[in-house]
């Protein structure tokens, strides 16, 4: 099952037809074609703009200085490379399973569970996350400072958790004002922010321009070691940016609508998340800014423009709700792909009439429970807790991308498929240098001591779960796959 090819006449831009029987992944029957393209597009840029820029950002930069731009650059380059790979599978084969179907189609079976469940481990400790970052920012109105950061968690969860049970349309709708929103907001700051360099207008008693930086200690105010520590924290903010290939099995025409998306994610990268540190190192010193306030709203609070501060963190919010809506959408049909296949619970597989995984979806909620507790039991360490987690989690879903496609440009070179037109360029040296800056992030996690390394040492603990998981489930999976292949249905 896991070595059959789809013919790439089927689903390729470019080049003859793949040898081979079509691969056909189960797990997307009873999904509707509705997201148009201006919702992957949308989709995107929301998937490249989320909670680790607007919240993160702050006490990235008060620990690391001006330096912080540099961390955003290199990890965004990675970031495209993992979403280039991505966008070549998607033309060769659109899935809804996204890189659990690839990996299954490459890896075999064990590839597909471990892919999946890696990437479980990042959302569901990415909602918690969200819901911590929703709660956080409400924080900042009189209206709700006195109301427990566990209860604002929970109540953030439950409106998200019912938005997204409706339709795959409606999440495609949400998805993109929301995207318009968070597009809109950070280029008025930047607008806002190169005004008030330009005309050297005052911010917080500073007088903004690169004098901010080189009278606080230059780029490098406390070393480089700082920035290379952030790395990983960084990585968290790209999380996202696989969210197009899932969605690429809901939409019609994906070879048309993809490689326009994922190419604007690189300049977008630049533009907003290095071009915004940047600004933001450029109009108030690195001290300035905090782990407990988005540093978009510290720039406005110190403006002292009245509601300015406000209606930012009203868009810092609404990143947060949106990221939290988009895992939710993500792991339902990854988990959905896996359950069909006996490798997640029955349950996740179920379906609504209007095309929803709700299975998948209430299960990651059920994981946002668990953040809702964490916020009463510590909720000023809750954000880096999960966001330690989480990155393991990023870090082995992007690594399972990369392999799936340094294992296809294999057979590609022995003529079992033909790669499509739009393809990852440089291989397969970009799939090993983005290997090999994965691996390097753990090792700078276990460097940078504290939670990081205690995350880095649970490794072996996650790998114990896998295999404990897979032993369990292992013959469900093969006697799913032994049907299939009596029924010639991959």
């Amino acid at each position: 099952m896991s070595d059959r090819t789809m013919t790439a006449a089927d689903t390729t831009v470019a080049g003859p037809p793949a040898t081979g029987t079509p691969h056909v992944d189960a797990g997307d029957a009873g999904y509707r074609k509705d997201l148009k393209s201006r919702h992957i597009n949308m989709i995107a840029i929301g998937g490249a703009i989320g909670t680790g820029l607007f919240l993160g950002a702050g006490g990235r930069m008060a620990n690391a200085g001006p330096s912080l731009f540099i961390a955003y650059a290199v990890c965004g380059v990675f970031a495209f490379f993992v979403v280039r790979a991505l966008g070549e599978l998607v033309l060769y084969r659109p899935s809804s399973g996204a890189f659990v179907s690839y990996a299954r189609e490459f890896m075999g079976e064990k590839g597909a569970y471990t892919a999946g469940w890696l990437y479980f481990l990042n959302w569901s400790t990415t909602a918690i996350a969200d819901i911590t970052a929703a709660a956080t920012y409400a924080h900042f109105w009189a209206m709700f400072s006195d109301v427990p950061q566990w209860i604002l968690a929970l109540i953030a969860l439950a409106v998200v958790l019912a938005a997204n049970l409706i339709s795959v349309k409606y999440f495609g709708e949400m998805e993109f004002w929301f995207a318009i929103i968070k597009v809109g907001a950070l280029v008025a700051f930047m607008l806002v922010g190169i005004y008030l360099v330009v005309t050297q207008h005052e911010v917080g008693g500073h007088t903004p321009g690169l004098s901010t930086i080189t009278d606080n200690g230059g780029i490098f105010p406390l070393g480089v070691m700082p920035m290379m520590l952030l790395i990983q924290g960084v990585v968290f903010a790209y999380a996202s940016v696989e969210l197009c290939g899932v969605a690429a099995g809901e939409t019609e025409n994906p070879e048309k609508i993809m490689p326009k998306a994922i190419n604007s994610i690189m300049w977008r990268v630049g533009l907003f998340y290095v071009g915004s540190v940047v600004l933001l190192a450029l109009l108030l010193p690195y001290t300035a800014y905090s782990a407990d306030q988005s540093p978009f709203v510290t720039l406005f609070d110190k403006l002292g423009i009245p509601g300015a501060a406000g209606v930012m963190n009203l868009v810092v919010l609404t990143a947060a709700l949106s990221s939290l809506n988009s895992g939710l959408y993500s792991t339902g049909r990854i988990l959905r792909s896996m359950s069909v296949s006996g490798s997640a619970p029955k349950f996740t597989g179920v379906m609504n009439k209007g095309g929803v995984p709700y299975g998948g979806i209430l299960l990651t909620a059920g994981f946002g429970v668990v953040g809702v507790l964490l916020n009463y039991v510590m909720p000023g360490d809750a954000f880096e807790l999960v966001l330690n987690f989480a990155s393991i989690g990023i870090i082995g879903t992007w690594g399972m991308i990369m392999v799936c496609s340094l294992l296809f440009w294999h057979r590609s070179k022995d003529g079992r498929v033909t790669r499509p037109g739009y393809r990852l360029p440089w291989a397969p040296y970009t799939q090993i240098v983005t290997l090999v800056f994965l691996a390097s992030v753990l090792v700078l996690m276990w460097i940078d001591g504290g939670i990081g390394r205690t995350t880095v040492n649970c490794l072996p603990l996650i790998a114990l779960a896998l295999v404990g998981g897979w032993y369990v489930v292992r013959k469900r999976v093969g006697r799913i796959a032994a049907d299939r292949e009596g029924a010639g249905v991959a």
